[in-house]
């Protein structure tokens, strides 16, 4: 590695002080969970209120430190400053239905258009990108709350994850067009009403209105360098580098902070013997090859090497020994 200019997780850290937000994301299977939870560990033994959020559908957080963080902020059991929360994915999604069907209904009436809600919400709610959506907005409304010194997001694979924040800047463009429609059908339905006056409340355009701030509020926390870090995580693999290198540009694209590169579950070639299966000397020579490459793509972004340890990474005594490799 490019160790004389290449700034390690620790003095990375250390040169943003002010550091609130911390993605972890990659293809799936990288171990992005094991390394937000470590780095979550790290930075509540340094004295933080730290919250590690789950954003990812297919949650391991509970399997991982052990103990039951479904639904709700929860203290980590031996590690002091740090709570962990597993966002209810189900909740999030009827929530986000039930309010949309309200404003739905709302423009129904308004619009004198007849036709159920339901029919309305089911159609926009078929959507792929419909749970990614609701999964957002909450993980924002966690970060507006500012219960916390800082937070680590496990996020959910790469291809989700990109759009997960990238949202905050589509979103502005989408809403910034239904307001401008809105307008539009409220100055034509004024011109067309015998009575000409104006309509004193309009709860769609408050909701539209309140909707775009929430997300350039939220664009302007995961654009700010100061206080925003996305880590990529890959192995020593063709797949998992390809993958994070295709979307740090498209991170870059839309001025999201890249943290760096951790490299994970690299076998370490001086614990390998010359008696070993020639399956290990196999990937070790795979690995010695990838390790290469990654130093030609991403050299200074890379922030630490993690080897495959000797058995999985489960509760707190392993985390804690991987926060420690990790900012080493």
């Amino acid at each position: 590695m490019n160790a004389q200019t290449a700034l390690s997780m620790r003095e990375f850290v250390d040169s943003k002080p002010n550091l609130k937000y911390v993605f972890f994301g990659g293809k799936g299977g990288v171990g992005k969970t094991v390394l937000a939870g470590a780095a979550a560990v790290a930075f509540a033994q340094r004295g933080k209120r730290v919250l590690l959020a789950s954003t990812n559908p297919v949650h391991s957080l509970s399997g991982m430190l052990g103990q039951d963080v479904f639904g709700k902020a929860t203290p980590v059991e031996g590690v002091p400053n740090l709570w962990a929360h597993e966002i209810d994915t189900r909740e999030t999604i009827e929530r986000s239905k039930q309010e949309i069907k309200e404003k739905i209904e709302w423009f129904l009436k308004y619009a004198e258009i007849k036709g159920r809600a339901d029919e309305f919400v089911e159609s926009a709610t078929m959507n792929p990108a419909f749970e990614e959506s609701a999964m957002f907005e909450n993980m924002i409304e966690i970060m507006f709350k500012d219960e916390y010194d800082l937070y680590v997001f496990d996020t959910a694979p790469t291809a989700n994850a990109r759009r997960l924040l990238g949202m905050s800047s589509v979103y502005s463009l989408w809403v910034n067009k239904m307001m401008q429609s809105r307008k539009e059908a409220q100055q034509l339905k004024l011109q067309l009403s015998f009575s000409r006056k104006k309509e004193e409340k309009d709860p769609l355009m408050e909701y539209l209105i309140n909707f775009r701030d929430r997300m350039e509020r939220a664009k302007v926390l995961l654009t700010d360098p100061e206080k925003t870090a996305f880590f990529f995580v890959t192995l020593p693999e063709a797949l998992p580098i390809a993958v994070i290198r295709r979307f740090i540009n498209w991170f870059e694209e839309f001025g999201i902070p890249i943290g760096g590169v951790i490299v994970n579950m690299r076998i370490d070639p001086n614990q390998v013997s010359e008696q070993a299966d020639e399956f290990v000397k196999n990937r070790v020579k795979m690995q010695a090859e990838y390790m290469e490459e990654i130093d030609k793509l991403f050299g200074t972004m890379v922030r630490a090497v993690l080897p495959l340890f000797e058995t999985e990474v489960r509760g707190v005594p392993m985390l804690k020994r991987t926060a420690t490799l990790l900012f080493a």
